[in-house]
């Protein structure tokens, strides 16, 4: 009887140890590349567009495959190409290999050059070869990526590891985007939308009737097809504000118009969960023209350190055009004064002493905030997340299930 009690308990061990186990390379496998990418936000444009294609959750779904991001500057390039939705979808698919190579196996490839299908061949769109990629181990050090159809050439060059979780995904950066005639073909027609009557219609009249008499109404235009969210002032500010705008240049009076648009597509959910600085239609090099987006509670800010705008109401949210209407007008402080910040109270004097005198010199108006991301709100980054990557997630109710079974099994010895 005693044995049979021994063996009993040693086979709900075995079977504990072997759950655990299981549960652990589970885990291990799951991953999330937006949570990848999010803790590098020179990459912010390439995983914004992962989401609004819908490749993101294919990415996660799959196993054993090879992202290959591209930064800001180098999505600015596939933007200002103009495709449609469509168009980026089967771009970026071109950049998500479909087996798994981290640094060390690209520079360890066979016979010096190897060909990967990617994504974009697996959805059936390609014809041909064009779904596939050439990777080549070049000469001193470098690895080259050219699609079949581009021509002939590198394309682009490895820069970095990103992250890797043998074997299951590695992201990379490459240094451009991939070119393929293509991938690109969709071209865009012209927009069917019609922005300033959609604002016209629900109480936007006056800021849609000056986006139409000013030059900045092409530059929305051209950017519906490839993402756009606008941010329209009521009438009532926007009546309130016009005396400040008729006193600005022609380049001012456009610069302030193109501010209130975004080059990418963001619903309210993704204003809400991607705090910080935001590009506007008027970012253009050394002319930053950028404010900040922030949650006050359930509500959408936007903070362009001269005034602080809140988001009152959906006009439009369907790809690729959202538009929101705000209670003020957006200012940069590329036009106008900073507001003012308070200036903090001063120490208490060691001896609770009554001031001299009441007459101060009044405060004078800070400096324009500066350029450090130290100002922003988002510079104190938070904590790393040890799960971020979601590579290893600690299921405390499983491991605390096996803990209770080696316990029983082990009180029947």
């Amino acid at each position: 009887m005693q044995l049979r009690h021994t063996a009993a308990a040693a086979a709900a061990v075995v079977l504990s140890l072997s759950f655990l186990l299981l549960l652990l390379t589970s885990t291990a496998r799951a991953h999330n590349i937006t949570h990848i990418l999010e803790k590098n936000p020179e990459f912010s444009t390439f995983s914004h567009y992962l989401t609004v294609t819908q490749l993101a959750p294919e990415i996660n779904r799959r196993e054993t495959i090879t992202v290959c991001a591209v930064d800001n500057a180098g999505m600015s390039d596939l933007l200002a190409k103009h495709l449609s939705i469509g168009g980026i979808r089967n771009v970026l698919s071109l950049h998500v290999l479909l087996d798994y190579f981290d640094a060390k196996k690209l520079h360890q490839i066979t016979d010096g050059t190897a060909l990967a299908a990617t994504m974009y061949q697996a959805t059936g769109e390609a014809t041909g070869s064009a779904g596939f990629v050439n990777i080549t181990d070049l000469k001193g050090g470098k690895v080259g990526f050219s699609p079949q159809d581009s021509g002939g050439g590198v394309s682009a060059t490895f820069v970095k590891t990103v992250e890797a979780i043998p074997y299951n995904i590695s992201v990379i950066q490459i240094s451009s985007i991939l070119p393929s005639p293509e991938a690109e073909a969709p071209a865009p027609g012209p927009s069917q939308t019609n922005i300033t009557a959609l604002m016209s219609a629900h109480g936007c009249k006056v800021f849609a009737e000056t986006l139409l008499a000013n030059p900045a109404e092409q530059t929305f235009e051209t950017n519906v097809e490839s993402g756009l969210t606008i941010f329209c002032p009521g009438d009532d500010a926007m009546k309130g504000f016009m005396p400040k705008f008729k006193n600005l240049t022609a380049d001012g009076k456009q610069s302030l118009l193109e501010f209130h648009g975004m080059p990418i597509y963001q619903t309210l959910q993704g204003l809400k969960s991607s705090n910080g600085l935001a590009n506007t239609l008027a970012t253009d090099g050394a002319r930053r023209y950028d404010f900040t987006v922030q949650n006050d509670g359930t509500e959408v800010t936007i903070v362009t350190g001269v005034a602080t705008a809140k988001i009152t109401n959906t006009l439009v949210e369907e790809p690729p055009l959202a538009i929101y209407q705000v209670n003020k007008v957006l200012m940069p402080k590329e036009l106008f004064k900073a507001a003012l910040t308070p200036t903090p109270a001063p120490a208490p004097a060691p001896e609770a002493d009554a001031p001299k005198s009441s007459k101060k010199k009044k405060h004078k108006s800070p400096p324009a905030p500066s350029d450090s991301p130290a100002d922003s709100p988002d510079a104190d980054a938070d904590v790393a997340d040890q799960t971020a990557n979601g590579a290893v997630r600690f299921n405390a109710g499983g491991f605390g299930a096996v803990i209770l079974c080696m316990w029983f099994a082990f009180l029947q010895l």
